[in-house]
């Protein structure tokens, strides 16, 4: 029997078309253990492919729509999993550099899920020139977010470089506990009822504090609504070939500067991108006067949640301050900007939260209209921070050296910047849209000019 999803997973499968996948990637790189031999990396695709009866529930689900659930979207269960479809091999063309690893990834992160199958996939990359080999995964955003896509990686591997028992992600080894599913021990008009009488309690609750936001806004605050976003040549119709661009920087750097100036690590990360975008609109004179606006996504999920088979985010919009050219004053101006957005969040239940977040979220729909041209954006782009682990971790005595996030550009919304922490490294991965942003690796120049010029003002 399909199980119903949760409105927050379907409205990534709604809007979904050939020019906006809407799933969500990562890209490891990983250092072969000593003594492995020529075919380490075919053995253990070989060695994948004969887990099939070995699959966790997440990884079995693919997406239904019909009579059975009144035209709602909802979770069917695959029985028989085809792993040669969901698990790739691959091998990149000489010389291997990672220019080429890139360009590969692009490529893989442009193409559709298949919605016959459960949505996911990996594929084993060789070929590097240095020896190194990759990772890249992808799997849709109705089944998992950010937060919990990191977490299931670092429940993957191992931080002992001798383990050789470490299974595949999708292993249900991986996946001991089960959440309840929607509809199980409860009948759905009872959790109708339950809900609607929740949602109208939150509601009452969160009306001053839409009204406090929006009073904030238009005072002297450095709250941001949805409407304050200039136009810019990153919120334009987009296509769904993909461009993707990744660098690590280290932490100590970043902390460093956050540090001096009080501010928050993501203040750094949101300042380094102002920076880079800055510098990288002035060189397609393409600056707008008025300071882009970040869409930055919040977790709702609590520590005990689990964090597989659902999708649990929020939202805040953060001033970027793109019109002040001096690079101290714009981290302070973005970090009283966050300071704001986050008192507005404080608080709320997950059910407020995910309202807020909407109401934040809805100018986002014209976007996708004919419309489109006619209205300012909700935001200018998207901009994610999620803490990785701490320790060096393996997988079957590979050690990993890197892992880069690539997300979702979507119609209005033509670049993505995701960041993860990872071994003392802030790893960033830009999702653009391939027509639209050309040199994208200007960006990533621009990043570390950003975090130099921090650097000089604060240290």
């Amino acid at each position: 029997m399909p199980t119903l999803m949760s409105p927050t997973s379907s409205l990534f499968l709604v809007p979904e078309s050939r020019d906006q996948p809407m799933h969500v990637g990562g890209l490891q790189l990983f250092r072969p253990p000593d003594g492995a031999g020529p075919d380490y990396l075919g053995d253990l695709y070989r060695e994948a492919l004969t887990h099939a009866d070995d699959v966790a529930p997440l990884f079995r689900r693919r997406p239904y729509r019909g009579w059975r659930t009144a035209g709602q979207w909802a979770w069917e269960d695959e029985a028989d999993i085809d792993l040669e479809h969901h698990i790739r091999h691959s091998a990149l063309p000489r010389p291997g550099r990672v220019r080429e690893l890139l360009a590969l990834a692009s490529r893989l992160h442009s193409s559709l899920l298949d919605r016959h199958h459960p949505l996911w996939e990996t594929h084993l990359i060789e070929g590097l020139e240095d020896g190194r080999f990759a990772v890249y995964s992808k799997i849709h955003h109705s089944l998992i977010d950010g937060v919990s896509a990191l977490r299931l990686l670092e429940r993957t591997l191992s931080t002992d470089p001798d383990d050789r028992d470490v299974p595949m992600p999708f292993s249900s080894r991986m996946h001991r506990k089960r959440r309840r599913e929607d509809g199980d021990g409860e009948n759905l008009a009872s959790k109708v009822a339950k809900a609607g009488a929740s949602a109208i309690t939150d509601a009452v609750g969160l009306t001053p504090r839409l009204l406090k936001l929006a009073y904030e806004a238009f005072g002297d605050g450095g709250a941001v609504v949805p409407g304050q976003a200039p136009r810019s040549m990153l919120n334009v119709p987009i296509t769904g070939s993909r461009r993707f661009a990744a660098d690590a920087w280290d932490l100590r750097r970043m902390k460093d500067v956050g540090r001096a100036a009080d501010a928050t690590l993501n203040d750094v990360v949101l300042a380094m991108s102002s920076g880079a975008l800055r510098q990288y609109l002035l060189s397609q004179d393409a600056l707008p006067d008025a300071p882009l606006v970040a869409m930055t996504p919040v977790s709702l999920r609590g520590d005990d949640d689990d964090e597989t088979g659902s999708v649990s985010v929020g939202a805040i919009l953060v001033s970027l301050a793109t019109d002040v050219a001096d690079p101290a004053e714009r981290l302070l101006a973005i970090r009283r900007s966050a300071r704001d957005a986050k008192a507005a969040m404080a608080g709320l239940s997950q059910l407020q939260a995910t309202a807020l977040s909407a109401a934040m979220m809805a100018p986002l729909l014209l976007e996708q209209t004919p419309v489109s041209g006619l209205v300012r954006p909700a935001f200018n782009i998207v901009i994610s921070n999620i803490p990785g682990p701490k320790d060096p971790l393996y997988w079957n005595g590979a050690r990993l050296d890197g892992m880069y996030p690539l997300s979702i550009p979507i119609n209005g919304q033509a670049l993505n910047i995701t960041v993860t922490s990872y071994a003392g490294r802030a790893q960033f991965g830009l999702t653009g849209c391939r027509r639209t942003l050309p040199h994208m690796q200007r960006l990533l120049n621009g990043l570390e000019e950003s975090l130099a010029a921090l650097e000089k003002a604060f240290l």
